[in-house]
Order: structure tokens, then C-alpha cells, then sequence
């Protein structure tokens, strides 16, 4: 148990660290009431746990602390759903009710399809 929490603890690392760089590189070049860094983040991370997950699948990815650390550490630690909705609440309190539901919207419907998209082409690599 201590060893896949240091897994998935390392993983965390390295998944946080590059959304803290890919959404402060996204706010410091783009000022915009949407929130288009967490945005990416979020679709890049459903991409790659389809990636990851159709890996799995097809047993080229088989050791467990491997799975854990890129699923729950990296993912989880890269995407954010908390940051996701606080957007949407500060997008709310703003008053900018059209930014909002595109966001909410277009974050659910392009974070299913990149799920979708990974898993599909680990799968027609096969």
C-alpha cells in the first residue's frame, strides 16, 4: 500500500506540474474570459487515460505501479475537475452565462470524445 501511494504520489508530481505550466502559459499568452488552459488540460488528460486505458487492454502496459502512477498519479493529477468547476462558478458569479454553458458543454462532450479518440487508436493500432 505504501509503495503504490508513492506510485501514484510521484505521478501527482509530474501530472500537476504540467498543468501548472500548460494552463500558466495558456493565461499568460491568452486573456480571455474562457478558460482555455484548464480547457486543454482537461481534453489532453481524457486523451491520454484513453490512450492509457486501451494500452492496458491490449497488455502492453502491464505492471500495476505503471497503471497506477500514469492513470491516478498523471492523470489525475494533470486534469482537474475541481479547477473545472470553480471556472464555471467564477464564469457564473461573472455574470458570463454563455462562456459558462460553452465551457461546461464543449469541456463534457470533447473530454468523452478524447476518451474515445485514445482508446480507439490504441485499439486500430492493434
Amino acid at each position: 500500500m505504501i509503495r503504490s501511494l508513492i506510485v501514484v504520489g510521484l505521478g501527482s508530481f509530474v501530472g500537476g506540474g504540467l498543468r501548472f505550466l500548460l494552463s500558466g502559459l495558456a493565461k499568460q499568452y491568452i486573456h480571455h474570459p474562457f478558460p482555455l488552459g484548464t480547457f486543454v488540460v482537461n481534453i489532453l488528460g481524457c486523451l491520454a487515460i484513453g490512450l492509457f486505458y486501451g494500452c492496458f487492454e491490449r497488455g502492453h502496459i502491464l505492471h500495476p505501479d505503471l497503471r497506477l502512477f500514469l492513470t491516478v498519479g498523471v492523470c489525475g493529477g494533470f486534469t482537474t475537475f475541481s479547477t473545472f468547476m470553480n471556472e464555471n462558478l467564477q464564469l457564473l458569479k461573472g455574470e458570463q452565462f454563455l462562456w459558462m454553458a460553452l465551457y461546461a458543454a464543449f469541456s463534457l462532450l470533447l473530454g468523452l470524445l478524447a476518451v474515445w479518440a485514445g482508446y480507439a487508436l490504441v485499439k486500430a493500432w492493434g
